[in-house]
């Protein structure tokens, strides 16, 4: 392909994953890199990296022009929300090429209970979501759910699952709000009240153009990064996460970002959890960027998602006969200090001795992995608590 990208965040952990993406699907890229943290940028892994101002400053538009122009830049590819909106706010007079979806997508996306009330109003599965407007109506709001319901207390904007606890009281959740208003000057209207999801926690990415979807994978998060930092426990950085053959997930993601405008383009990485009832519902969507985990979308199956979202962008073809791309088996596992490792199930039994204990049998077959998963997952939660 010969192409020339600017990727932004270069040196965090998901500007150095889409990095190695896209060198893994197409090695003669020439990637440039910039960030505006002077120390994550010397960990970047791209040929050539720039130090830019913050988005704050106001000659940034400028400054990026000029690294564009000086590199010959083909395509400038974001990867955290605040550069999309930073960038779509620009896009009728930035120099670089983007590939965004609409402004108001972006906006509406990056606002979660509006995001959940535009979707169940179109009859895709979302959670129910009330704003809180004040610390002192919390319990107008659990009025609104059953009695004795379990909700979901966290941010309508940002990532990571900022902000995100379990509550099952009025008292508790309005402790929770009061803690960020007092010590990091988050007020209680950024918070919403969400009918909890028990269930399973699945992460589903799809490429668009023209409002026809191109690409959909899936894949399961078994356990969370830092699951001991929060109290919730659950994030959307998950720490081991596998392919799966979920058709309902991908249709209902699918369905969702078709709902946010038919000419839709860009990427679009959706989160969706069980209700109790075993339906996956849409929790969140992150317009525009692949997710910091993208490497086990594009290093799995039959197509590299991150390869495919430069060669839509560049208008170049793309042989896809089917849309749905689901590799089962593999496994990708995340620490920190780690470079990200995708193994499939069969390798999970290659270069390891096990120490054999009375009445176990020898080696575990490969049927017992699901038993490792479930194992591996409650330990994670144990540890938290």
């Amino acid at each position: 392909m010969a192409a020339r990208l600017l990727i932004t965040g270069a040196g965090t952990g998901p500007g150095n994953n889409l990095i190695r993406s896209l060198r893994t699907g197409d090695p003669s890229l020439f990637i440039v890199g910039c960030n505006a943290d002077r120390f994550f940028l010397k960990n970047s892994s791209a040929e050539r990296n720039y130090l830019i101002p913050p988005l704050t400053y106001r000659a940034l538009p400028d400054v990026l022009g000029r690294i564009i122009e000086a590199e010959r830049v083909d395509l400038v590819i974001p990867t955290t929300d605040q550069d999309i909106r930073f960038l779509s706010g620009l896009r009728d007079e930035f120099p670089g090429r983007l590939f965004l979806p609409g402004k108001t997508v972006i906006d509406l996306c990056q606002d979660k209970h509006d995001l959940t009330a535009f979707l169940r109003a179109r009859g895709v599965p979302a959670p129910v979501t009330f704003p809180v407007p004040a610390a002192d109506g919390i319990e107008e709001v659990f009025g609104r759910f059953a009695p004795r319901s379990r909700l979901w207390c966290r941010m309508r904007a940002g990532s990571g699952s900022i902000g995100a606890i379990p509550v099952k009281s009025p008292e508790q959740a309005r402790g929770w709000i009061r803690c960020w208003e007092a010590i990091r000057g988050v007020p209680a209207a950024s918070f919403i009240l969400s009918e909890y999801l028990p269930g399973r926690d699945f992460s589903c990415q799809s490429l668009w153009l023209d409002g026809k979807l191109v690409l959909v994978k899936t894949c399961e998060r078994l356990s969370y990064l830092g699951p001991g930092n929060q109290p919730s426990v659950v994030s959307s950085l998950g720490a081991l996460t596998k392919t799966v053959f979920e058709p309902e997930v991908a249709e209902i993601g699918a369905a969702a970002v078709r709902s946010l405008d038919e000419r839709v383009s860009g990427a679009f990485s959706v989160d969706l959890k069980e209700d109790a009832d075993g339906v996956p519902a849409v929790t969140e969507i992150n317009a525009g960027r692949l997710s910091s985990g993208t490497n086990i979308f594009d290093l799995t199956g039959k197509h590299n998602m991150a390869i495919t979202y430069v060669r839509l962008a560049l208008g170049e073809p793309v042989d896809i006969s089917e849309e749905y791309d689901a590799a089962e088996g593999f496994y990708m596992l995340r620490d920190l200090d780690a470079v990200p490792a995708i193994v499939h199930a069969e390798e999970l039994f290659t270069g390891i001795r096990e120490v054999e204990s009375e009445g176990s049998g020898g080696r575990f077959p490969q049927r017992m992995i699901r038993k490792e998963e479930t194992r591996w997952a409650t330990s994670h939660r144990r540890r938290a608590r």
